[in-house]
């Protein structure tokens, strides 16, 4: 069940949201604010997670980036490809790991022995952020919970036409100037990976993805979609549960998740505010207006999958294979606005309408060329 939250929850939560856009090395991808355990060892750290077919189909490709800009040799990187029917249902498991040695050579090998084109180095990260814009966005709904917009009984704060003009205004500037881009030159180490379609997609052609590292010690890392393994966990808790839930969370798999929904489900309520307008964000429950709002989309977020429907080379639409666009293949390339995708979708329940005022990277990168990303 959503806890109904009270001003003070409310307000705590968007405070420690705003502080959390202006933190330490972390914050510099879409996977920020991570655990103490993953922000003292960067080369663990994953930041972002990238797949898409090639447009023949015939590729799978896939690039994982990490904080630092070197890879460590007692970590494994590893790409996980589940294969299914339908969305959130997969019965088969390709898994490709990556090892390092000191001079930073890598060895990739693919479980089913299929053949790999690997590039591993650092490259020019796509992802765009205007951080600064962010979190103005939220000290300025932060000042509204304090002045009575207060959350319905499902955690939806109610903002009013003004203050939702003013929130969405502050996102899409920098110090009220143009939005920047506070991940500029930004050139993490980089794992590209291409694999046949067809060696990966032997239970059907839907794909879930994601990326693990791991160390003796266990899985330290996880990522599947950009924002939703930081974004929705723990703001409504003390430094001390959140971080808990974090490491609990980044040692946990799409199968072992479920534990997850209920605490996304609180912070899913925060974002379905940000448009002004309660109840319309994606998945959302017209028929339900306080337990259960928001579960079917937090069950969906805590499986933490980037899906790609591989029977297409046309990518276009990140979450397309979760809108159900059967002609699109979804996943993440690297010219996506998949920030301010995700952004809209949890707000307003489209693909538009929230947005930092960042529109691509200044660099030029590609969905098709080997290894995609550009050169730093």
């Amino acid at each position: 069940m959503v806890d109904s939250i009270s001003y003070k929850q409310l307000l705590a939560t968007l405070v420690t949201a705003a502080m959390g856009f202006v933190g330490g090395g972390a914050v510099r991808a879409s996977d920020h604010l991570d655990t103490p355990t993953v922000a003292m060892n960067p080369r663990a750290d994953i930041g972002d997670l990238y797949a898409w077919t090639s447009p023949d189909g015939k590729q799978l490709n896939l690039v994982m980036t990490v904080v630092a800009q070197s890879f460590s040799d007692k970590v494994e990187y590893r790409f996980h490809i589940d294969s299914g029917k339908r969305l959130g249902a997969t019965t088969g498991t390709t898994v490709i790991v990556c090892y390092f040695n000191a001079d930073q050579w890598a060895e990739c090998l693919a479980d089913n022995g299929a053949p790999l084109r690997v590039f591993a180095g650092k490259r020019d990260d796509p992802f765009f952020n205007n951080v600064k814009g962010t979190r103005a966005a939220y000290q300025r709904a932060a000042a509204a919970v304090r002045n009575g917009a207060a959350p319905d009984a499902a955690g939806c704060p109610s903002f009013d036409a003004q203050t939702t003009q003013a929130i969405l205004s502050e996102w899409r500037h920098t110090d009220g100037s143009a939005a920047s881009d506070f991940l500029e030159g930004w050139t993490p180490a980089s794992l590209v990976v291409s694999i046949e379609v067809d060696s990966v997609a032997k239970q059907g052609p839907l794909l879930g993805i994601w990326a693990t590292t791991s160390s003796q010690f266990g899985q330290l890392d996880r990522v599947g979609r950009p924002l939703t393994g930081n974004a929705l966990l723990g703001t409504l808790a003390t430094a001390t549960v959140s971080e808990k839930l974090k490491e609990e969370y980044n040692a946990a798999t799409p199968a072992t998740a479920a534990r997850f929904v209920p605490e996304i489900e609180k912070n899913l309520a925060l974002y379905d505010g940000f448009d002004g307008k309660c109840g319309n964000q994606l998945l959302a429950s017209k028929s339900v207006t306080e337990a259960g709002r928001y579960r079917e989309l937090a069950t969906l977020l805590a499986d933490d999958r980037l899906w790609v429907n591989s029977a297409t080379g046309v990518c276009k639409q990140f979450f397309a294979v979760e809108l159900g666009l059967g002609n699109d293949c979804g996943g993440r390339t690297p010219t996506y606005s998949a920030a301010n995708v995700y952004r809209s979708l949890l707000a307003n329940g489209t693909s538009v309408g929230i947005d930092d005022g960042l529109t691509r990277d200044k660099q030029e990168h590609s969905s098709t060329t080997f290894p995609f990303f550009a050169a730093p």
